[in-house]
């Protein structure tokens, strides 16, 4: 199925990380918001790396999360043919204008939440000269990686 990005990128002028997921999930395109699946580790990892001990609820508790901690997040895929939630599955990638993001903030460095993304990343943005890293995924897919673990990888990356 097609599908085009629903929502927008999350920065402003005092960003200096920028994490890239791939696409949003079903369960996030419902939501409007990035990472809304449940299982998905990601805000549960961004909490423990910035020692925030309050409950993200509202996408407006997870967007000022975000900025207060000078984080950026996007994704590397603007439109594409997806079925489900399957990364594997993506086809015919149009990718997000990434530089969009970096032109109008202090973003510093790029990490990739997963290999989908860091694939699209290097195809398609060659011309961004950033080192990019990339992050084992926060899905629930990637079931190789605790919590801890993922805390461990993402920390020691990030800080």
């Amino acid at each position: 199925m097609r599908v085009t990005h629903p929502f927008e990128p999350i920065y402003d002028k005092n960003s200096k990380i920028l994490i890239l997921g791939s696409f949003p999930s079903v369960k996030s395109r419902e939501a409007s918001f990035y990472y809304a699946h449940t299982q998905n580790r990601f805000w549960k990892v961004l909490q423990k790396i910035y020692n925030y001990n309050k409950e993200l609820i509202t996408k407006e508790d997870k967007i000022k999360f975000l900025l207060a901690n000078n984080t950026a997040i996007w994704d590397s895929i603007k439109e594409c043919d997806i079925e489900n939630s399957d990364d594997s599955s993506i086809k015919n990638v149009i990718p997000n204008d990434i530089e969009k993001i970096l032109k109008n903030s202090n973003v510093e460095k790029i990490f990739c939440n997963g290999n989908k993304s860091y694939e699209v990343f290097k195809k398609y943005h060659k011309n961004i000269k950033f080192k990019v890293d990339v992050l084992p995924s926060t899905s629930p897919a990637n079931a190789r990686y605790t919590l801890d673990k993922l805390v461990d990888v993402w920390s020691e990356k990030i800080k």
